[in-house]
């Protein structure tokens, strides 16, 4: 390759110490940046400009990606009956019947649509929480990896990274519950789960844009017995993510037959460190709230989806407050953009306590700043994956905004992250992603955009019949 190819100028780059000017960004062959430069008297010659200020790619630490097939398909009463009302556990049951219906190609046209939509919306790395394993009457495909690996090829297809969680689901409630019949296509033993992802690594190795880990779904679907089995089956590195405390009854059920609140008995029974990811958290108490921030995991909040499902308000300041680790997810995907995530994130926090720039901090006064840099380096922890900043060793991930945007046209640098988050002007100012060193949007236009939606359009198709 040739240095023109390997190496970009931007005039503006969001560096992890803040923006830089006049910065040389240079990448090997295989998408990892090598050198970043900034303060660079002009551009080197025959080296392309960025066509606009450049920030880190988002990691997406939370995607079940069938599920972006039925997004705003369930904004309706389910739930009958004098003073019946809708809730997680309703919506639950209308995404298993949708699970049901999924097929190896259906899952495969969603899934690179959906990653076609995260990286026009600045997602760049992405942590498939991935269930669905079996065919529709519960048996086993012949490759045990099929839908997996359609997923991981989606995912190449599209240009994002993808860290794959395969997810052990095993009973249907606390106290070791025996399965219901909608749950056939998710349910595994620790065995048979890490069978499966030895044979997707074995197709699909890893690479600079491919990380596996597991994912127990969470501690209702597992017991304490074969969580253990499945970590002791896998590398001490891997990533783990786990759900957690996202509805009261979860919480209360746990409290019930374990004798303790759910983020609490997991604490206290596993060493959870750095490679963890909790998702949801919602309902933490104080003493939780410092602990989980004292491990080190990161709690993987979706806010666009837990207030579609009116799960909660998760404890930021304090958490944040205490040094706790944060990513963003779009989840069930009704909303697929970190912007909002973290809008929501503040915008939450703000109705609770009726106040403005609650999550802004002594350090860190500007809101959007210290969200955005917690996210990146949280949803960096979760993928396992070298990504979520501009220096040398990490993948070649950026976006390049619009600086004619509305949102930012005439602002100063301080103010651009506060223009990009908070503001909702018209076509998002994210102009182009690189992944990988590889331009994959160009002008809010994906390389196979057109061809990926037709997909997309027939599986949605064939899935609503």
């Amino acid at each position: 390759m040739t240095q023109s190819n390997q190496s970009l100028f931007a005039d503006h780059a969001y560096l992890p110490d803040g923006w830089r000017r006049n910065v040389l960004l240079e990448w090997n062959a295989h998408g990892t940046l090598s050198a970043v430069t900034p303060d660079r008297p002009e551009a080197p010659a025959g080296v392309a400009r960025a066509a606009g200020p450049l920030m880190p790619g988002m990691p997406n630490l939370h995607s079940h990606a069938f599920q972006r097939a039925m997004a705003g398909l369930t904004e309706y009463r389910a739930a009958s009956g004098t003073g019946a009302t809708d809730n997680f556990w309703s919506w639950r049951d209308l995404m298993y019947r949708f699970a049901a219906r999924i097929t190896p190609e259906g899952l495969a046209s969603v899934a690179q649509w959906l990653y076609i939509e995260m990286l026009k919306a600045g997602y760049t790395s992405v942590c498939e929480f991935h269930y669905v394993h079996h065919a529709q009457d519960g048996q086993r495909y012949a490759n045990e990896a099929e839908l997996a690996q359609r997923v991981v090829d989606a995912a190449s297809a599209s240009g994002i990274g993808i860290t794959m969680l395969p997810v052990l689901y095993q009973y249907s409630g606390f106290g070791a519950r025996a399965p219901r019949d909608d749950q056939r296509r998710f349910i595994n033993t620790p065995e048979s789960l890490l069978e499966l992802l030895g044979a997707l690594r074995a197709a699909r190795p890893e690479n600079a844009a491919l990380r596996y880990g597991v994912a127990p779904h969470s501690l209702r679907a597992v017991s304490e017995a074969s969580l253990r089995a499945l970590l002791g089956g896998i590398d001490a590195h891997a990533p783990v993510h786990i759900h957690i405390a996202e509805q009261t009854a979860e919480v209360d059920a746990c409290i019930e037959t374990e004798g303790a609140r759910p983020v609490q008995w997991l604490l206290d029974r596993f060493e959870v460190d750095g490679r963890w990811c909790l998702v949801h958290a919602t309902h933490v108490d104080a003493n939780e709230t410092l602990a989980l921030a004292k491990s080190g995991a990161v709690a993987g909040l979706c806010l666009t989806t837990e207030a579609n499902l009116g799960d909660g308000i998760f404890p930021a300041q304090a958490y944040l407050d205490a040094h706790g680790r944060i990513g963003v997810g779009s989840d069930s995907h009704i909303g697929v953009d970190w912007r909002a995530e973290l809008r929501l994130l503040e915008y939450g926090q703000r109705l609770t306590r009726r106040q403005r720039n609650v999550l802004a901090s002594a350090d860190a006064t500007h809101v959007a700043d210290r969200l955005f840099d917690a996210a990146l380096d949280g949803g960096a922890r979760a993928t396992g994956r070298a990504v979520g900043a501009l220096r040398a060793g990490c993948r070649a991930d950026w976006l390049v905004l619009d600086a004619d945007h509305s949102s930012i046209a005439e602002h100063a640098p301080h103010a651009w992250l506060s223009g990009v988050v908070f503001c909702e002007h018209g076509e998002t100012p994210i102009r182009d992603v690189y992944t990988g060193g590889v331009k994959v949007v160009d002008n809010r236009r994906h390389r196979d955009e057109e061809g990926a939606y037709a997909r997309y359009r027939a599986a949605l198709a064939e899935l609503l019949k």
